[in-house]
């Protein structure tokens, strides 16, 4: 039986209503896609801690969490199945600075789909097209 993961992702906006982008590096498992920054949810951990957290370690900078899951989705890869929680966040101390992913960038909800994205991250990225 495959590995079930939880994982928690941050859907970061800023002032001008972009979305933080994050690249996966060549190193990490499904590489060179595109995902919302974030990971695993460890034992006896909220997934808003967890959030905190990992986006602190990953990104260098802190963040504010609304309290409601923007996007649940379960997907399943040929070695694993991720439960992908995506959660709405904003940028309250610091400047995101990647230090796992290749890249950052900010978009328009707009232009979200001109990206090559995680398959676990498409309904979230879909969801916030369809959102404006």
């Amino acid at each position: 039986m495959k590995k079930l993961v939880k994982v928690v992702a941050a859907v970061i906006e800023n002032e001008n209503n972009e979305i933080l982008c994050a690249l996966r590096s060549p190193e990490m498992s499904i590489p060179n896609m595109w995902e919302f920054p974030g990971g695993k949810v460890e034992a006896n951990e909220d997934i808003y801690s967890a959030l905190v957290r990992e986006i602190d370690e990953e990104l260098e900078c802190k963040i504010e969490t609304t309290k409601e899951i923007f996007n649940d989705n379960t997907h399943e890869y040929e070695t694993f199945i991720i439960n992908l929680i995506s959660i709405k966040c904003k940028v309250v101390e610091g400047t995101p600075t990647p230090s796992e992913h290749s890249k950052l960038i900010w978009l328009k909800r707009e232009n979200l789909d001109s990206l090559k994205w995680a398959p676990a991250d498409i309904p979230a990225v879909e969801q916030l097209i369809q959102e404006k």
